[in-house]
This record gives C-alpha cells, structure tokens and sequence, in this order.
C-alpha cells in the first residue's frame, strides 16, 4: 500500500460544528486537528489561498516528507492565521476549481477544508486517497466528478508555472 500524506488541520472552533468537514475528517481517522498554531506541523504544505504559487507535482516529496495543513477558521480572521502559519511553512494556493459543496455549490475557490485536500492531494497524484476521503458526505465525490476535466490537466503539470497558465484556461 502507497504511504498517506498525512493530513493536520488547525483549527480555530470559529465555524457550525454540524458542518465542518474538518471535524469529519477527524472523526475518520483522515486528518488530525491541533487548536494551537505552535502544534502545527513545521515545512508542511500549507493550502493557502493567498499564495501565488500553486500545488503541484513538485511539491509531492515535501507533502510526504512533512504533510499537508489547512486552516478552519473564519473568513473573518483568515489573513491573521495564514500569517502566522506562513513563517514555518511552504505556502501553496489550489488552482480554479468549483465547490460542491452544500453551502457554497457551483462557487469558484469557495471550498471546505475536504475539498481543498482532495484537490490538493488529486493534483499530487494522490487520487485514491483523495476518493477515500471525500466518501465521508454524500455530496463530496461529486467534488471530483465536476472537477475531472481541470483536475486531470493540473496532476499532469510540471509545476506551479504550468498550473497558473493551464488555470488561465479554465477561468
């Protein structure tokens, strides 16, 4: 069996606890979360929206190496959080793709923290792992279905280079 890039979420108790996919993951024994930024782990790929460099295949040895992270917190404090993070860490932002889940349906970059690690972790190559997560909703492997086409381009390229200009395409 393929070793799992292991999955840590910060997370900041900010959000409805009946729908945090975070807390989900948790449950499935998919992700741990640490409430305390000094727990997250350090050189981890951090899924940061305000990145301008994107995931892609060349971050794969770190992401096994060290993980990835993501943030659950609230839209309202984000850029606080992500500052913080962004010091120990490799910043990546996730490529145009389209939410489906309940809240946010049909919205670009608008993601759950599920979402975002079963792109990132699609992009890597890491599809089966990203499947096996998404299983945990009802509405979640639909992410990947809606998403095949941009999904199957950005796992084929080189690099952060190559995802922004195929990205360009989709947008």
């Amino acid at each position: 069996m393929k070793k799992e890039i292991k999955l840590v979420i910060y997370h900041a108790n900010e959000d409805d606890p009946k729908k945090c996919t975070a807390k989900k993951l948790q449950r499935f024994g998919f992700a741990k979360i640490v409430t305390k930024i000094n727990m997250t782990p350090r050189n981890a790929i951090l899924l940061n929206p305000f990145s301008e460099k994107s995931i892609s295949k060349e971050d794969l040895e770190v992401a096994k190496k060290f993980g990835m992270l993501a943030i659950d917190c609230s839209w309202k404090k984000v850029e606080d959080s992500f500052k913080k993070l962004c010091k120990k860490n490799t910043s990546r932002s996730l490529p145009f793709l389209v939410a489906v889940n309940p809240v946010n349906y049909g919205k670009p970059f608008e993601f759950t923290t599920l979402e975002a690690f079963a792109a990132a972790l699609y992009i890597l190559g890491k599809i089966d792992q990203a499947e096996k997560i998404l299983k945990i909703y009802n509405w979640a492997p639909q992410f990947l279905e809606l998403n095949k086409e941009p999904l199957e381009d950005y796992k084929k390229a080189e690099n952060s280079k190559e995802i922004i200009e195929i990205m360009k395409q989709y947008i």
